[in-house]
């Protein structure tokens, strides 16, 4: 059995849940199939999952904080309903058009540096799941695994950049958290 990551930073948006595009109201938080199975085997392995999400509909002044919180909180629920957990969350609220944001968006590795800084965690053995290239892209700086999942976000040049980075591809969440405990589609639980 391959050694398992000592966190898996994860993407919110298109990975745990329906990407609603700029997701304001509770009511539009839908997790996505199988994404509470695949995060429960990973809190039973006793690693982290740690949420890392760009949140531009804030610094657009679409949505407040206050509705990220909400969201944040209804997926949280959704998940303990199924046994699963989100060990904490990182999000970024910047205006890509800013030029006053802080930096903070992904790929940059602000979050995650703060994550790990945080919850003094190994970077090396650290796995990086997500829908767009983005979330991926900071294991070639920080060290780590990354593993790009499909979702009806996921760009032609998310895919083109994924190849040409060499990055692992996974056509969900289950079967990248397969990918992880060294598991084929075949050995995994149904």
């Amino acid at each position: 059995m391959k050694k398992l990551p000592s966190v898996v930073f994860i993407d919110r948006d298109g990975t745990i849940m329906e990407d609603a595009h700029y997701i304001k109201e509770v009511e539009q938080v839908r997790l996505l199939p199988g994404a509470a199975r695949a995060l429960k085997r990973i809190n039973d392995a006793k690693v982290p999952v740690i949420v890392i999400t760009n949140q531009s509909a804030i610094g657009r002044g679409l949505i407040a904080l206050e509705d990220y919180e909400a969201v944040r909180k209804k997926l949280d629920s959704l998940l303990e309903r199924e046994g699963a957990h989100i060990d904490a969350s990182y999000f970024c609220p910047d205006d890509p058009r800013d030029p006053r944001a802080s930096g903070c968006r992904k790929p940059a590795t602000n979050m995650f540096e703060d994550a790990i800084r945080e919850h003094k965690i190994e970077p090396t053995r650290a796995a990086y799941i997500g829908d767009r290239w983005r979330d991926v892209a900071p294991s070639r700086q920080l060290g780590g695994r990354g593993i790009l999942i499909y979702s009806p976000m996921t760009t032609d040049e998310d895919r083109r950049k994924a190849q040409e980075d060499k990055y692992e591809t996974a056509p969900s969440l289950q079967v990248a958290v397969d990918m992880l405990f060294g598991l084929t589609e075949k050995d995994s639980a149904p």
